[in-house]
């Protein structure tokens, strides 16, 4: 039985600022603006999240928000910042439900090898590119991080094995080295929590 593939995301927090205007595509005004959603250890995550037109008056800073879609990567040609553009694609809003989640559940297929490591305290770590087909032909690449035993197991696949998890949208600051010095940027990647039967019907409740 061949894996269905899936890309799905649910949010809920609220927004830092209002959208700002991002692009035109195929007549349809799209916005940005930064999602921040709080961790259970009391840190936050800053995400970025992409929305159409008809949802704009919908997104008031400060007001809670919760929303439904797709962690999509898009290829950054302008030569500045990260290759890779990750973000948020808003498919629908819903009505709060009053406690801030952040949770994505991908199924796709691994592109590069694993890349498996240890922390200077020890802990397993395994970074992953998962493949996420979407509509007519084109695909999400999407960044996976897997810790402790979740590292260890995924560290022994292959390009083209299937994956299906669940998890949450993290993001990071990192510093890298350029031509103008040293600049302070941001990553995203899905964090791990469980591998998931690529049998299993995936749902977000």
């Amino acid at each position: 039985m061949t894996m269905q593939t899936q890309n799905k995301v649910h949010l809920e927090s609220t927004a830092l600022s209002m959208p700002e205007w991002s692009h035109e595509n195929h007549g349809v005004q799209f916005y940005r603006f930064p999602m921040e959603v709080p961790r259970l250890s009391g840190a936050a995550d800053t995400l970025p999240i992409l929305l159409s037109e008809q949802f704009l008056r919908q997104i008031v800073p400060g007001n809670p928000l919760r929303l439904e879609g797709q962690f999509r990567s898009f290829n950054n040609r302008s030569g500045l910042g990260n290759r890779l553009v990750l973000t948020v694609y808003t498919q629908s809003l819903l009505p709060p439900e009053g406690t801030p989640c952040n949770q994505i559940l991908l199924s796709g297929s691994l592109c590069k090898p694993p890349i498996f490591r240890r922390t200077p305290l020890g802990r397993s770590i395994c970074d992953l590119m998962l493949a996420v087909p979407r509509r007519y032909g084109r695909a999400d690449y999407l960044p996976v991080i897997a810790w402790g035993q979740l590292a260890t197991e995924t560290s022994c696949l292959s390009v083209g094995d299937s994956l299906c998890l669940d998890g949450r949208i993290q993001s990071r600051l990192y510093h890298k080295t350029t031509e103008l010095g040293i600049e302070e940027r941001i990553a995203y990647e899905v964090s791990m929590m469980h591998l998931l039967d690529d049998q299993e019907e995936i749902s977000i409740p």
